[in-house]
């Protein structure tokens, strides 16, 4: 049986949740829909699928079973609310919504629709972290959790936010470095630790010009009893390169380098 799903944006990440998607023997793309109609127009030509400028529009696309939110944060719930009204599942990138309220809403009209409502919270299919999660789960492996510690020191350039119009706004980002970036780790640390009890934490927007948090450090108290720290931002340069990128490579090239010359000499030696 073929599942239908709905790509809603047309920015990277949504060309990200179209990709994944045609990987999948049983998924086909059906549908996009996005503010940017150029956009629009490639990645529905790109994956035969069926381009629309209006959501109400595309919600009406039959057959259709699951829609993928990708747009600007501030519209995730909206989004995400109008298709479950149409009976259909919803799978939305992280967050939710900027507003408690807002993501609250969502979660309450998909179980009042009968939909699933799903967040884009990928490292926890991570083959290692999944493992370490029966390890947590086990109890008598590891013992009992004490300590965590948990970073995610990036780096954005400016362009990174001047070229967009909703990154680093409050009204359609929410925040910055901890719910757009760091959100992941913090997902991680609840999936693997259970919930907070207490939080202290420390914002500042220390490098880039924009109106939310490019840093954060929290201290963090579980109610397991455990104690930790998560740190965010974007300003810290030049940051981890994204894995598969020219300077991803570079970078492990040049700490392979003095092996090679070791192992060069040995063989020279041998000779």
């Amino acid at each position: 049986m073929t599942t239908h799903i709905g790509i809603i944006g047309g920015g990277s990440i949504s060309e990200s949740h179209a990709r994944a998607a045609r990987e999948l023997a049983d998924v086909r793309v059906a549908a996009v829909y996005g503010q940017n109609q150029e956009r629009v127009a490639r990645l529905a030509q790109q994956y035969d699928a069926t381009g629309y400028a209006r959501l109400e529009d595309f919600l009406r696309h039959r057959p259709l079973e699951v829609v993928a939110i990708g747009s600007p944060s501030a519209l995730h719930a909206d989004e995400g609310i109008a298709a479950a009204r149409q009976g259909i599942h919803v799978l939305t990138e992280k967050p939710i919504d900027v507003r408690l309220e807002r993501a609250d809403s969502l979660i309450a009209e998909c179980a009042r629709s009968g939909v699933k409502l799903g967040v884009f919270f990928q490292d926890r299919t991570a083959p290692d972290l999944r493992r370490l999660k029966e390890l947590l789960s086990d109890g008598n492996i590891l013992g009992r959790l004490t300590l965590v510690s948990a970073r995610v020191k990036w780096y954005r350039p400016p362009e990174y936010y001047g070229a967009s119009r909703w990154r680093g706004t409050y009204a359609f980002d929410g925040g910055g470095a901890l719910i757009n970036q760091g959100i992941h780790t913090a997902d991680l640390l609840l999936w693997l630790l259970g919930d907070i009890a207490r939080v202290t934490a420390r914002t500042s927007t220390a490098l880039h010009q924009i109106e939310v948090e490019d840093t954060c450090v929290a201290t963090l108290e579980f109610a397991s009893g455990a104690i930790g720290t998560l740190e965010a931002t974007t300003a810290a340069y030049p940051g981890f390169a994204p894995r598969g990128t020219r300077r991803h490579r570079r970078h492990h090239h040049h700490r392979a380098r003095p092996r090679e010359r070791r192992a060069s000499a040995k063989r020279r030696d041998a000779s």
